[in-house]
């Protein structure tokens, strides 16, 4: 249920809200994040330093970051190498701790994986096809032909380059109780294709789920049963569930999940639902996530039981489709990384409270698993879950190299200037303006350096980044080892590979919207409050009720604008928050923006006839005319992009 890397830059929509909310201008940009220290060793160390090393960033992470607890344990084919546990499970509970073995951390999209095992199970025993049309293996409903000849298979929903919608809006619940059917909430759900299966990757819950779905019509059991059997009992993994409500074992040492409130930490919600193979209620604890890494390390074996054959684990982990060839790319479910040369997978989970990650070395038999309790501060713990894996990576690899030096191609880089929207950007919900702000600017300098000013890094508090060319098309960032690729005006980031941007004309560029919007409210603004004043000045002078009921009601739409820009302030305002509304969907605002915006819609239609008026009658002077004409326009093109960015709902 991950969506941190597109909803955690809308926080920063705040710049133009505050525009309606007194000409206020936004903060100063935080200083970029310094990633927690931590020993780099010049070569590969054992797994002892490993221990101390990660107990060391733990630590410091849970301070750092506003934290409650965390649990982490490492692996190797044979044995559990480290398994510990930081903080407490429920910060109002400050005598209890965290227990590797006991405690239980929803685990997210982790989960994803386990969906994936699932579909290969079916797949060796013959049941499903990777290459089918997955419309076969669907009894209830059917997924829209919208590009005949080129189905929807299990490959692309595995594979995130299904080509459906980005939508997630309550999609969770807060009660195990309400979570729903699975079967029901995606026919209820389906979103549109907006791309051809196997076009790109593009994160895809819905797709993930659908794969969940199908194990559920060719078994004839609940996921949850199928998961239970053929996965979680032959590992022994006996504290995982995907269960809802969860057995007694499980919930009576289940954390709490976090998020930092007024100096306190505040109980984070919206971890149930229906879409339980995307990670909804999935629990699991440090070890017996140690007992699956043991598996996968193992080519689906732990000790004499096997979830997988060895075949079918060779093609879980083999690369399955990347956005860019030169750059890492998608295994099923399982995400590549690069240390130097060095190939390894990871998968994360973010849930409202809850961030987990595991990383697999295959070559090097090592796994490491880790889940927090809290957000963060700013969400940070999504970031801290990345730095424990790129810890790990040092220490099983050695140090990298280091940055690019000066470039030598003699190419044009200024053919990769413009804006750049990421592809799994929605299209039908008001989480489309992420993209004000979650785009990419991209621009040259004169010294053969690109600049990139975006979330294009793990660590949101990094928003510009430069880059030196190291092939054609294919650049490396100043003192640092990640990569950007640019192909046919899509640009690809090697630290994301569920992700492409694509380039867009320059009338939808972010840049220019926010400079239209930032524009249009600063007019509405002055509107809302200098023609009050205006108004008593000249009620004496002109007391003819048409300019007056004119003015009146630019007036009234001023403030029906300056409602929207508040309540979608206050959408916005906490990041985390607002990831727990979004998969909720239960927020009033949701209501509010939408309803606000289309008494707006009348209003501004009225306001452009009392322009026409004003001109034709002569109300006022010249200057004011101007002012509630271009007021009137403003109003016009404010609706029109919160139209484009979904928020009439």
């Amino acid at each position: 249920m991950t969506a941190r890397r597109v909803l955690a830059p809308m926080t920063l929509v705040l710049g133009f809200a505050l525009v309606l909310l007194g000409g206020l201008t936004p903060a100063s940009a935080t200083p970029a994040h310094q990633a927690s220290p931590h020993r780099v060793p010049n070569a590969p160390s054992g797994p002892d330093e490993l221990g101390a090393s990660l107990d060391r960033l733990l630590k410091k992470q849970l301070d750092e970051y506003d934290i409650p607890g965390a649990a982490v344990s490492v692996v190797s084919r044979d044995k559990q190498l480290m398994a510990r546990g930081y903080g407490v499970p429920d910060a109002d509970r400050k005598k209890q701790r965290v227990d590797p073995e006991r405690t239980g951390f929803f685990m997210g999209s982790v989960t994803k994986v386990l969906t994936a095992i699932a579909v290969l199970q079916l797949v060796e025993d013959g049941k499903v096809d990777l290459r089918a049309d997955v419309n076969k293996y669907l009894k209830t409903f059917q997924i829209k032909d919208k590009y005949p000849g080129k189905p929807v298979t299990p490959h692309h929903l595995l594979t995130h380059t299904a080509g459906f919608d980005f939508s997630i809006v309550g999609t969770a619940s807060e009660d195990p109780e309400d979570a729903g059917d699975l079967g029901e909430s995606l026919e209820d759900n389906q979103p549109e294709r907006v791309r051809e299966p196997g076009e790109a990757a593009a994160y895809d819950n819905y797709g993930v789920a659908l794969a969940g779905y199908v194990v559920e019509q060719v078994t004839g059991k609940p996921f949850e049963e199928y998961v239970q059997q053929q996965i979680f009992d032959p590992l022994g993994m006996s504290r995982t569930t995907l269960d809802q409500p969860h057995p007694k074992q499980v919930e009576e040492a289940l954390a709490r999940g976090h998020r930092p409130s007024d100096g306190g930490q505040e109980t984070a919600k919206g971890q149930y639902g229906a879409w339980t193979p995307t990670g909804a209620a999935a629990v699991s604890t440090a070890t017996d996530m140690g007992r699956l890494m043991r598996a996968l390390l193992s080519e689906g074996r732990l000790a004499d039981k096997r979830v997988l054959g060895e075949k079918a684990a060779k093609v879980l982990e083999k690369r399955q489709y990347g956005n860019d060839k030169r750059l890492p790319g998608m295994a099923y479910m399982l995400e590549e990384r690069r240390h130097d040369e060095h190939r390894y997978l990871v998968k994360d989970g973010d849930i409202p409270g809850f961030h987990t990650n595991m990383a697999l070395f295959p070559d090097k038999n090592l796994g490491v698993y880790v889940s927090y309790n809290g957000d963060g501060d700013t969400g940070k713990a999504a970031l801290a879950a990345d730095e424990v894996a790129e810890l790990a990576a040092d220490h099983v690899y050695g140090g990298k190299a280091e940055g690019t030096s000066k470039s030598t191609l003699q190419e044009d880089i200024g053919q990769y200037e413009g804006s750049y929207r990421a592809n799994r950007t929605s299209h039908s919900d008001f989480t489309r303006a992420s993209a004000l702000t979650g785009s990419i600017e991209v621009s040259a300098g004169d010294d053969g350096v690109l600049t990139t000013n975006g979330p294009l890094s793990a660590d949101p508090d990094v928003t510009e980044q430069k880059w030196r060319q190291i092939e054609r098309g294919l650049f490396q960032e100043v003192d640092g080892d990640t990569r950007i690729a640019f192909e046919d005006g899509r640009l690809t980031v090697s630290t994301d590979t569920t992700v492409a941007f694509t380039k867009v004309a320059w009338y939808e560029s972010p840049k220019l919207h926010m400079q239209l919007l930032i524009g249009g409210l600063a007019l509405i603004s002055l509107t809302m409050i200098c023609w009050p004043i205006i108004a008593l000045v000249r009620r004496s002078r002109d007391p003819r009720p048409g300019p007056r009921a004119a003015r009146l009601l630019a007036w009234a739409n001023s403030l029906l604008l300056g409602g929207v820009a508040t309540c979608f302030a206050l959408l916005v305002a906490d990041s985390n928050v607002m990831n727990q509304t979004v998969f909720l969907g239960d927020s009033p605002l949701l209501t509010a923006v939408p309803t606000l915006l289309a008494a707006s819609g009348v209003a501004t239609a009225a306001m452009l006839c009392c322009a026409v008026l004003a001109y034709h009658r002569r109300w006022w002077g010249w200057v004011s005319r101007l002012h509630y004409s271009l007021t009137g326009f403003a109003a016009v093109i404010v609706l029109m992009l919160a139209g484009n960015y979904a928020l009439w709902g």
